[in-house]
């Protein structure tokens, strides 16, 4: 799909604050209301807009431990690769999760109540996946930036 300027703007607005009307958006981008709608239904459908979400803080609903959580395979087959991609999409306790280049080849960003929580998410996830030869686990000790913002103000506002 092709993103004309307007897009682009539009695209980095709503990603800052999804609540903004579509007045409020027109104005910024020089469009009426029912075109800014019209131009986000497409987005949607597109899937150039994958989901209009509101970020919780973990700590508020008790999630009081985030670990980065590194996965080395003992082979990387398309298989075992997507065995254990379906394992993970369905562990609630997985927040994102990437198949990636270098010393791992999964890492994970995992959110639970306290250490013994993580510690039988760990055990769910080796005991569900046989071709796991390592984990690392970096707990979090201060979690001073989080989001899901992309960098395209500088394309936007050219």
């Amino acid at each position: 799909m092709k993103l004309d300027r307007i897009d682009f703007r539009l695209l980095d607005l709503v990603q800052r604050d999804n609540r903004l009307c579509s007045e409020h958006l027109g104005r910024k981008v020089g469009l009426s209301a029912s075109g800014v709608q019209r131009r986000l239904k497409r987005l949607r459908a597109k899937g150039v807009i994958e989901a209009d979400v509101s970020i919780i803080s973990p700590k508020a609903i008790g999630q009081n431990v985030t670990a980065v959580v590194l996965i080395s395979l003992e082979r990387t087959r398309a298989d075992t690769v997507d065995r254990l991609k379906r394992q993970i999409r369905k562990m609630s306790e997985v927040m994102s999760a990437f198949y990636v280049t270098g010393l791992a080849d999964v890492v994970l960003l995992v959110t639970v109540n306290d250490m013994e929580d993580y510690e039988r998410f760990a055990r769910r996830l080796t005991d569900e996946s046989s071709e796991i030869k390592r984990i690392e686990t970096m707990v979090v000790m201060d979690r001073f930036k989080a989001g899901f913002t992309l960098p395209i103000a500088s394309i936007a506002w050219f």
